[in-house]
């Protein structure tokens, strides 16, 4: 059984288990697409490498325009037009993006048992398709009307003017009074004359917004849908592109790296153009929340239409498993389909969690945890510890000494994500409220757009990181996985405090600069490529080889995880809104700057820590590099 494992930007990795066997004299590899000279390579060539490479490339690149472009949006979507509360957007969009890393677990496995890579390809691509429309549906029902609770009593909130201009009034005995935030976080409603009418203790004013049922049943069924369809088709495009090449061919890697190429030329654009047709740049206001989304369903669709009508370049590439039922596909469709109120549930059980009361401890908060939360946190409790257990019994000293070693880099891996994916959740947040947008004072780029500040310096480094690795390896100094997985957790808390830096240098707006929010996207993206092309490789070299499959599924589970809690570590910085909007600016500031200097310490603190194991951790590994 051969194992092949492909690892890249944004963990899209997929495992393929190949128990097929060549009949004696038969050249290995797919023969389709040209013919194979007795060097493996085929003629009619991509760039050197099967043509069919330029295909998958694009229907990728596709895929992933329509889905960072979603992800750009969805955040202030949430905050803004459903005018949910930060921690119930937050907490949802962690546990969307964790779901989004384990249903392809189970597409996977559906794809190696039943369908084959390319069926599920197919049906993945229809479902996120439908579910981005649905998403562009989900807004047309116009934003919900924010309100506000003032000691039990509900009063209407108006809004006037936009941007920085833009106030909030409630209206009391026939006044209108203007909504103020203090820096003690009460809040003072100033009456026309420009004097405090009225002072509220803090926690006596809560601001909510009345949403329609049917407009939030779309946008949840959305996510959803979204959610399984990623499950199919995200393993399964790689595996395909593995299937391109023979057993030992060298041009592999250079193919996953043109391949993974198209994830951030596609993230590049679409987090760029998704929000400006979505909310506007500078003094346009865009055409509306429909129209991102709208775009981003128009980049799912054509990458359907890449792969469904390819004109035989895939054929005898990802088809159905030998021996494989075909009357399943029916069955694993409809299944599929009725999986989406499931999901739509644990959504539901997310934005109905409510905070354990102070004092409850640990007990009290793993108690109260959503639903997912409890799936998440307890299935990697128990998994971590039961394979060390299983290897221990079953294994060699050296295969549990190594197993350990996979182990103990995992969770630091977890710690990694989990801080590095904040840039979705409240960076974003802070972006749109504490950061001037402005570009050298020549215009202005929305809060969503700032997202695409890591797939630029992804492209723009990668291949720099690469030769200097490569040359690290020729002259025996390339470090160690444990010390990049430590200069990696160290350069996510850099990045932050690079920001915290530079809120010491806002003015009265109480916004710092945009090119700080840009050091922190480039700290961040050269973290991110010290740890992330490695991770998977080190799990199928340290793992038992029988077990491989499941310390993958380990794998794809701390990923998971670290999206959820990253969901919930953003939950930390909520600050009060109304109608979508801070009522004070420096409390804001004062909010993100504690959570970004505790988080950013903790994550340095844990890198110094794994730098001090790297060197037991490295006679855990037993050579592997």
């Amino acid at each position: 059984m051969a194992v092949q494992a492909i690892s890249g930007s944004k963990h899209y990795m997929a495992i393929q288990f190949d128990d097929s066997a060549a009949e004696p004299g038969a050249i290995p590899g797919p023969i389709s697409g040209g013919l194979r000279h007795l060097d493996g390579h085929e003629s009619g060539q991509w760039f050197g490498h099967p043509r069919q490479l330029a295909r998958l490339f694009t229907t990728e690149a596709m895929e992933r325009f329509g889905y960072y472009g979603m992800r750009a949006l969805l955040t202030l979507y949430l905050a803004q037009h459903f005018l949910f509360s930060d921690t119930t957007t937050t907490g949802l969009y962690g546990g969307f993006t964790a779901l989004v890393y384990l249903t392809p677990l189970i597409g996977g496995l559906l794809a190696d048992r039943f369908l084959g890579s390319k069926r599920s390809v197919k049906f993945g691509a229809i479902m996120m398709s439908v579910g981005y429309m649905v998403l562009c549906l989900s807004s047309t029902g116009g934003p919900a009307k924010p309100f506000a609770t003032i000691e039990g009593q509900r009063y209407e909130v108006t809004v006037k003017g936009t941007g920085d201009k833009r106030q909030q009034f409630i209206t009391q005995d026939g006044h209108s009074l203007q909504i103020r935030g203090n820096d003690d976080k009460s809040v003072s409603l100033i009456a026309a004359d420009g004097k405090e009418a009225r002072t509220i203790a803090p926690g006596g004013f809560v601001a909510e917004g009345e949403r329609s049922p049917l407009y939030t049943f779309l946008l949840i069924t959305g996510l959803a849908l979204v959610v399984v369809g990623n499950g199919f088709f995200k393993p399964n495009i790689s595996t395909i592109v593995g299937s391109l090449y023979a057993e030992g061919d060298r041009r592999r890697d250079a193919g996953f790296t043109i391949f993974y190429m198209g994830i951030n030329l596609g993230s590049l654009f679409s987090q760029i153009l998704c929000p400006l047709l979505a909310v506007g740049m500078g003094s346009w206001g865009g055409l509306g929340w429909w129209a991102g989304f709208a775009l981003a369903a128009g980049g799912m669709a054509v990458s359907w239409l890449l792969f469904q009508f390819d004109g035989g370049k895939l054929d005898g590439h990802g088809d159905r498993p030998a021996g494989a039922p075909a009357n399943r596909d029916a069955l694993i469709y409809i299944g599929s389909v009725l999986i989406i109120p499931v999901v739509y549930l644990l959504f539901a059980n997310l934005m109905s969690y409510v905070k354990p009361p102070a004092g409850s401890g640990i007990i009290g908060y793993f108690t109260t945890l959503p639903i997912m939360g409890k799936i998440m946190f307890g299935s990697f409790l128990v998994s971590v510890p039961g394979i060390l257990i299983w290897s221990y019994i079953k294994g060699s000293r050296t295969e549990f000494q190594m197993m350990l070693a996979a182990m103990v880099l995992i969770t630091f891996n977890t710690v990694f994500w989990t801080l590095f994916e904040q840039a979705g959740s409240s960076l974003t947040l802070f972006a749109d409220r504490n950061t001037d947008m402005s570009v050298f004072g020549l215009f202005s780029i929305s809060a969503g757009q700032t997202q695409f500040f890591n797939a630029f310096f992804i492209v723009a480094l990668a291949p720099l990181f690469s030769i200097m690795w490569n040359g690290m390896a020729k002259r025996g100094i390339e470090p160690t996985i444990p010390i990049k997985f430590g200069v990696a957790l160290m350069g996510v808390g850099l990045g932050f405090l690079f920001l915290v830096f530079g809120t010491k240098f806002v003015g009265p707006d109480f916004k710092v600069g945009l090119w700080w929010l840009a050091g922190l996207y480039l700290i961040h993206s050269i973290a991110e490529l010290c740890i992330s092309p490695v991770g998977l490789s080190m799990i199928t070299k340290l793992s038992i080889a029988r077990i491989v499959g499941l310390m993958m599924g380990v794998w794809f589970l701390s990923i998971a995880v670290a999206q959820y809690v990253a969901g919930v570590v953003a939950q930390l910085a909520s600050v009060e809104t109304v109608g979508g909007q801070v009522t004070n600016l420096k409390v804001s500031l004062d909010t993100y700057t504690a959570t970004f200097t505790t988080i950013a310490w903790i994550a340095i603190g844990l890198g110094v820590a794994l730098l001090v194991l790297s060197w037991p951790l490295k006679k855990l590994m037993h050579g592997v590099k």
